[in-house]
C-alpha cells in the first residue's frame, strides 16, 4: 500500500510540477520577448508620461499594447500584477517531488556505491546541501564580479561577459562533482533541481524585493535607485538562459544511455551548454539579429554526442534463443530482489514464468533499451545478460525448459 500512495504523489506532484513549471517558463520567456522588442513610443504625449517603450500586438480576437514605464509612471496604480507565485509553486512542486521520489528512497535513487560508498542519510543530507551550495555560490560570483560600486558609493551591476562565462565554468564544475558524489540519474536530475534553485531564489531573494522597495519609494516620493532595477534585469536575464539547460537535466535523466557512462558530466554539460546556446539565439531574434552559426554549433555538439554515445558494434555470435532457466537465473540475481511477491515496485513482479512472459516487453524497455534498470545498476546486471533478456524477448518470450 505504501508503495501505491507514493505512486499517486509522485503522480500528482509530477503534473503539479510541470503545470506550474510551464507557467513560470511561460511568463518568462514572454517578458524577455516583450522587453526587447519593444519601440520607443512616436506620440510625444505618451513619450511626456514616462513611456520608454511600447508594442502593439494581436492576440485572440484583440489588440494590446504593452507599455514600459522605466522609471515607474507617475502616479501608482492601486492594482499591480506579481509575477512570482509561478516561481514558487514550481520551485515548491518540484522540492516535494524530490522528497518523494529520491530522499524517501535515498538509498536506491542517490547512492551508487561504486561512485560513493555512503549512507542514505548522507547522500540525502549532501543532496541537500548541495541545492544549498549551489545558490549561495552563484549568489556570490553575481555580487562580487557582476556589481560595480562608483565613487559616490552607489552601486551598479556589469562585467556581464565576465559573469556568464564564470556561471558556464561553475556549471561545468559542479556537474562534474554531482556526478562523482551520486548515482548517473539522481546527478543529473540534481544539477537541474540546483538551476532550478538558483532562479527561484533569484525571484525570491532580489527581484521581488527590489520591485517592492521601487513601488514603495515611488509612493514615498523618494529618489529611485537605480541598482534594484539593474540588479533584477540581470538576475531575470541569468533565468531566461538557464530555463532550457534545466529542461534538459529533468529529461535527460530518464534515458541511461546518457547517465551511465564514465564520462556523464561532460554528456549534460553539452546538453545544457546545446539549451544555453538555443535560448541565446532565441534572446538575440528578439532584437532583430539572427545568429544562425548558434544553431550550427548547437546541432554539431549534438551530432558529436550522438555519434560518441552510438553502442559498440555487436560480438558476432550464433542468435540462440535462451532457455526459460537462463533468464529465470538472470532475473533471480538481478531483478527478484525488487520485483517479487513481497516486494513489487511500481506494480512489477517477476518471480514467476507466467509473470516473465506478461512484463517481457517491459523487461526488455526498462533493461535492455533505456537501460534504466537495475536502478543504477545496483544488482552489477552484465551486458551479456542484457543481450540474453533482449534475445528472449525478440524471439517472443518462450516458455522453453
Amino acid at each position: 500500500m505504501e508503495t501505491y500512495l507514493l505512486d499517486w504523489a509522485n503522480l500528482l506532484l509530477r503534473w503539479l510540477h510541470v503545470i506550474t513549471a510551464i507557467a513560470w517558463i511561460g511568463s518568462s520567456f514572454y517578458f524577455v520577448w516583450l522587453d526587447n522588442s519593444l519601440v520607443p513610443p512616436e506620440d510625444e504625449a505618451v513619450r511626456r508620461e514616462g513611456v520608454g517603450g511600447e508594442i502593439w500586438s494581436v492576440h485572440g480576437g484583440g489588440f494590446y499594447n504593452a507599455r514600459k514605464f522605466p522609471l515607474g509612471p507617475k502616479r501608482m496604480p492601486e492594482q499591480l500584477h506579481w509575477f512570482y507565485w509561478e516561481s514558487y509553486s514550481t520551485w515548491l512542486s518540484g522540492f516535494g517531488l524530490f522528497t518523494v521520489l529520491y530522499l524517501w528512497n535515498a538509498g536506491t535513487f542517490l547512492v551508487d556505491k561504486g561512485r560513493m560508498d555512503w549512507s542514505p542519510m548522507a547522500a540525502g543530507a549532501a543532496a541537500l546541501g548541495f541545492l544549498v551550495a549551489g545558490w549561495v555560490v552563484y549568489d556570490l560570483i553575481c555580487r562580487l564580479v557582476g556589481q560595480k560600486k562608483a565613487a559616490d558609493g552607489t552601486l551598479s551591476t556589469g562585467n556581464d561577459t565576465l559573469v556568464l562565462a564564470l556561471l558556464f565554468v561553475y556549471t561545468v564544475a559542479a556537474t562534474w562533482l554531482a556526478c562523482q558524489l551520486f548515482a548517473g540519474r539522481a546527478a543529473f536530475l540534481l544539477m537541474g533541481a540546483m538551476l532550478a534553485t538558483i532562479m527561484s531564489a533569484n525571484v525570491f531573494f532580489w527581484i521581488i524585493p527590489g520591485q517592492r522597495t521601487v513601488v514603495a519609494d515611488l509612493k514615498a516620493g523618494r529618489p529611485l535607485q537605480a541598482i534594484f532595477g539593474q540588479r533584477g534585469k540581470q538576475r531575470s536575464v541569468h533565468n531566461t538562459y538557464f530555463t532550457l539547460p534545466v529542461l534538459i537535466a529533468m529529461l535527460s535523466n530518464h534515458y541511461g544511455m546518457l547517465y551511465e557512462g564514465p564520462h556523464n558530466w561532460l554528456v549534460l554539460s553539452v546538453l545544457m551548454l546545446v539549451g544555453a546556446l538555443v535560448r541565446t539565439f532565441f534572446v538575440a531574434r528578439h532584437k532583430g539579429r539572427v545568429l544562425w552559426p548558434l544553431v550550427g554549433l548547437a546541432l554539431g555538439l549534438l551530432v558529436a554526442l550522438i555519434v560518441g554515445l552510438r553502442p559498440a558494434a555487436p560480438v558476432a555470435r550464433v542468435a540462440t534463443v535462451p532457455t526459460l532457466a537462463e533468464v529465470r537465473q538472470v532475473v533471480a540475481q538481478r531483478c527478484v530482489l525488487c520485483h517479487n511477491a513481497q516486494v513489487q515496485n511500481k506494480g512489477v513482479a517477476l518471480h514467476t514464468p507466467e509473470l516473465l512472459v506478461a512484463h517481457a516487453l517491459q523487461i526488455r524497455q526498462q533493461v535492455v533499451l533505456q537501460r534504466l534498470m537495475p536502478m543504477n545498476n545496483a544488482t552489477q546486471i552484465t551486458e551479456d545478460e542484457r543481450a540474453l533478456l533482449d534475445r528472449w524477448v525478440q524471439a517472443g518470450a518462450p516458455i522453453t525448459p
